[in-house]
């Protein structure tokens, strides 16, 4: 029961609502529903006693939005009344991971586009092959806009006929779609703890996993507020929620980890020791409301500090060779050292603002990610490394360019494109390692009004780019600064070391996304870059220049090499000691008469990793195994796979791990 000072103005809308909803729905639509439903089956032909999932497709019109069964603060979720045939049994709705929707200071769990609930029933046990089964139900929902709530209800049905439970492949697909936005079992065992209205959850998560725009759905009732800023960190293998929900005392706090776009966990914590907040990664984002220029202030002096602070993190360091070398030229002349630094402050900042532009953009039409999520391509992470690359080597005084080269006059034009370049590929690189301030202040940015979240991100920007401007316009910094001279040309080839070794985090980078196969389209794409580069640096010291043309070599080589990623990265996906499942891959290994040993696994499974380094990853293992002449062969649930889902199911398994052993010819 949720507690009164909340919800009564909801119940009295409600009660409005239920009195005036036929004027409603003739005032915005004519009489016809603004989440319209439909219900299907996953096969027409169930046999007896067969579970068949039927679903109830979900299509809210444009502006509108449905309910999870939690709604939050306000809201309401979906009610059935079934009328089933005689022997026939309806399971609990299964509700695919929701998204946040704050209004007038009430936290809303909704769905703003087509969703689809599920549901399992099960046949009569006694049925017959030809018998007709009809499934009725009537569902009542609430279909809302930012202003107007409107109650719906719709008789549903359906008949199926008892046959063989055959599924066609486009039914089949369908349902593969609605259940990969299902929440997946978390692979371990969540805890919770109170301390007077704060409640901290402690859930199992390899610190080697990915996770973008943390958010904690709450499916046990009875908090005071969902609206509350919620606090997540990682603490070694462990994410950290914290959040201030009040109510009653509870024994157990059931609810959805979001990891990902429609992805999530779900979490099912008992009462128990949480661990300490580690690295924030996310505060309050999507469940702040932030009114009057306090927040704002806030945030802006977060993101300040924080790029700031970006200068001296280790993740952006080896960047730093290209400021190095602007740095020191700027000592010669301060007027073009003041247009320099003016130069590379404006690309950073712009960087900035079209990186927080794209991202608002993104999350605007639906997409869940984050902050950093250029990082998150493998086809941008091999532009990078070419880009990286052609820079070492151009320190290292392969070839010449003039928008870098240590040598040139501050007073050409070449210096400033040089220092705005320089700028954009700082910005692009280094904006997402995670600094002290950055978190809060890039999580609040996500919620502010458009204006004051590019005003956070153009900070970002300009705190990244403070110490050159402090050099160029504090003459006594710039006093301090060595005069150039010749020790400069040593000093650039010094600085081709960590650019390379900027590189060959890159090259590891592209291949932890992308497979093996995504490290062989890197090394080629590298040699061969290196080739056409050395080409280029012989045709400059005999006075011509092919620059233009080396360049559109380059990308064009790129080009190739991101157009290759997906069939390489495919092929490397089944390399190695262990064969990827598919059910045509264990009946072959089967046939063969050899043992097999089957597991499931996913990013996501704390107990997963757990048990694979203990005793799966071992190399006395693998040598068993291959002595023996046994399969080895997993099935990766990370990504929420439905031909897994589906074995997992038939296993009597809700989630992962699961481990399975084909003795030979069993």
């Amino acid at each position: 029961m949720r507690y009164f000072h909340v919800h009564v103005m909801t119940v009295l809308a409600l009660l409005w609502m239920s009195l005036t909803g036929q004027a409603a729905r003739a005032q915005l639509g004519g009489g016809a529903p603004h989440v319209e439903a439909r219900l299907v089956t996953e096969t027409d032909h169930p046999a007896p006693g067969q579970h068949v999932t039927l679903a109830f497709v979900m299509t809210p019109a444009p502006g509108w939005h449905g309910y999870w069964e939690n709604p939050g603060d306000a809201g309401k979720g979906m009610e059935l009344r079934w009328s089933l045939p005689s022997g026939a049994r309806a399971g609990a709705l299964r509700y695919p991971v929701p998204e946040t929707l704050l209004l007038s200071g009430l936290m809303n769990h909704v769905y703003e586009g087509r969703y689809a609930v599920l549901v399992d029933v099960e046949t009569p046990k006694q049925a017959r092959a030809g018998d007709r089964l009809p499934f009725k139900v009537h569902a009542d929902w609430l279909a809302c806009t930012q202003t107007i709530c409107v109650p719906e209800q719709q008789d549903l049905s359906i008949e199926l006929t008892v046959g063989d439970g055959a599924v066609s492949p486009m039914r089949r697909a369908e349902f593969d779609d609605y259940r990969a936005r299902l929440p997946r079992p978390l692979g371990g065992q969540a805890r919770f703890e109170r301390r007077g209205d704060i409640v901290r959850i402690a859930i199992p998560f390899p610190a080697s996993a990915s996770i973008t725009q943390p958010y904690f759905f709450r499916r046990t009732d009875g908090a005071t507020s969902y609206a509350a800023p919620q606090i997540i960190s990682r603490n070694g293998d462990a994410v950290i929620v914290e959040a201030r929900w009040g109510g009653p005392a509870i024994s157990t706090l059931d609810g959805i980890l979001r990891i990902g776009e429609h992805a999530g966990l779900a979490i099912s914590a008992v009462s128990g020791a949480v661990p300490a907040t580690g690295t924030t990664i996310s505060f309050g984002a999507a469940a702040q409301e932030h009114q009057g220029a306090g927040p704002i202030f806030w945030a802006l002096t977060g993101a300040l500090l924080g790029g700031l602070l970006l200068n001296i993190m280790p993740c952006v360091f080896p960047i730093l060779s290209l400021k190095a070398i602007s740095l020191a030229r700027s000592g010669g002349d301060p007027v073009a050292a003041k247009r320099e630094a003016s130069a590379y402050s404006a690309g950073v900042m712009l960087t900035c603002l079209a990186l927080g532009a794209a991202l608002l953009a993104l999350r605007a039409g639906g997409a869940s990610i984050g902050w950093a999520f250029q990082l998150q391509n493998p086809a941008v992470i091999l532009l990078l490394l070419v880009l990286a690359w052609a820079i070492a080597l151009n320190l290292a005084g392969l070839f010449h360019l003039n928008a870098i080269d240590a040598g040139d006059d501050l007073t050409r034009k070449g210096g400033t494109h040089g220092a705005f370049w320089t700028g954009v590929l700082v910005a692009f690189v280094a904006t997402p390692c995670t600094g002290p301030f950055m978190a809060a202040a890039l999580g609040a940015a996500l919620v502010l009004p458009i204006a004051a979240a590019l005003g956070v991100f153009a900070g970002l920007g300009l705190g990244l780019a403070l110490p050159f401007l402090a050099i160029a316009y504090v003459p006594a910094l710039g006093r301090a600064m060595p005069k150039p001279g010749a020790w400069m040309a040593t000093f650039q080839k010094i600085l081709s070391v960590p650019m390379m070794l900027t590189a060959a985090a890159l090259l590891w980078l592209v291949g932890r996304q992308g497979g093996q196969g995504a490290i062989g389209i890197g090394a080629v794409l590298l040699v061969a870059v290196t080739v056409v580069l050395l080409v280029l640096g012989r045709t400059q010291r005999r006075g011509r220049s092919f620059g233009l043309a080396a360049a559109l070599l380059v990308l064009a080589m790129w080009g190739v090499g991101a157009r290759m990623l997906p069939v390489l990265v495919a092929r490397s996906q089944v390399a190695g000691d262990a064969t990827t499942f598919s059910d045509a891959a264990l009946e072959a290994a089967r046939a063969k008469g050899n043992g097999v040993f089957l597991y499931f696994t996913a990013d996501w499974c704390l107990t997963c990793k757990v048990n694979e380094a203990a005793a799966i990853d071992r190399t006395e293992v693998r040598q068993a195994f291959a002595k023996a002449g046994v399969t080895m062969m997993v099935g990766d649930w990370t990504n929420g796979d439905p031909v897994i889902g589906r074995f997992l199911e038939a296993h009597d398994r809700s989630g992962v791990p699961l481990y399975l052993w084909y003795a030979p010819g069993a």
